[in-house]
């Protein structure tokens, strides 16, 4: 098994909001690969007294260590356990009933010799390389599904669309948010290999056309998964001032990527 892994934040002056991790199970059979993107909220407040930051660390080391030590466990069920374990955590100091309570998307992933299953929850993405060279994407897409003019305030978002049916989901407070992640399960012999990846790094794909999915996952399996970061950091600076390109809320993003030949 090889792995590559880059995370990266979209300004030096604020921590890095992202999550990843690989993690290869003491037994030595299998693996799983973690990403989570935290959701940077707007001024205003959020109801807690814990940084985003804070929430990716803590939900990403449950999801770690739940879904190493849990193989009797779905992922699912895995996610709902991680998130419960974190709320407990900050419940008796923080508001966990406020929309923008720390939230974050997420790719989960686990393998052994027979079969690797994945989640994801929302507009993170996770593209599975075949034997063939076929690139598949698998991506919960309702965020992207919404019309522009839903997005136009965050105060909208979050009264009518967030964590709502017939908007969109993230993993927050809510254990039961877990079954409406995008689910499934692969026969292993059928996956060579595999890249996790926030918006942020998708960007190069979703937001400035450089190319598709088979293309990005060629850049990051024959350059490394820096390349990929840097060309999506010149995109973004080169369109800094005039901001061509719609559906761009911020220069730069938080940018991570984990590449895995299995």
């Amino acid at each position: 098994m090889r792995t590559d892994l880059v995370s990266e934040p979209g300004n030096a002056t604020r921590p890095n909001e992202d999550f990843a991790g690989v993690g290869l199970p003491a037994s030595g059979q299998g693996g799983c690969v973690i990403v989570l993107d935290g959701v940077t909220p707007p001024d205003g407040g959020t109801g807690c007294l814990h940084s985003v930051p804070w929430f990716t660390a803590r939900l990403g080391g449950a999801l770690t260590e739940l879904t190493l030590s849990g193989g009797d466990l779905t992922l699912p069920e895995i996610l709902s356990r991680a998130i419960r374990r974190t709320a407990d955590a900050h419940a008796d100091t923080c508001d966990l009933s406020h929309p923008r309570t720390p939230q974050a998307t997420v790719v989960l992933t686990r393998w052994d010799a027979s079969t690797l299953d994945y989640l994801v929850l929302s507009d993170s993405a996770l593209l599975v390389r075949g034997p063939d060279g076929t690139v598949t994407p698998v991506l919960d897409d309702r965020l992207a599904r919404l019309p522009r003019s839903a997005l136009a305030t965050d105060t909208l978002v979050d009264a009518n669309l967030r964590n709502k049916e017939g908007g969109f989901f993230t993993a927050a407070a809510d254990p039961g948010v877990a079954v409406r992640a995008v689910t499934g399960s692969l026969p292993r012999h059928e996956v060579r290999a595999l890249a996790a990846l926030t918006d942020g790094a998708t960007r190069w794909t979703e937001k400035f056309r450089e190319g598709d999915w088979t293309a990005l996952f060629d850049v990051v399996a024959k350059e490394g998964a820096r390349s990929l970061v840097e060309r999506v950091r010149e995109l973004e600076t080169a369109d800094r001032e005039q901001r061509a390109f719609l559906g761009r809320s911020k220069t730069h993003d938080d940018a991570t990527v984990v590449y895995a030949e299995l």
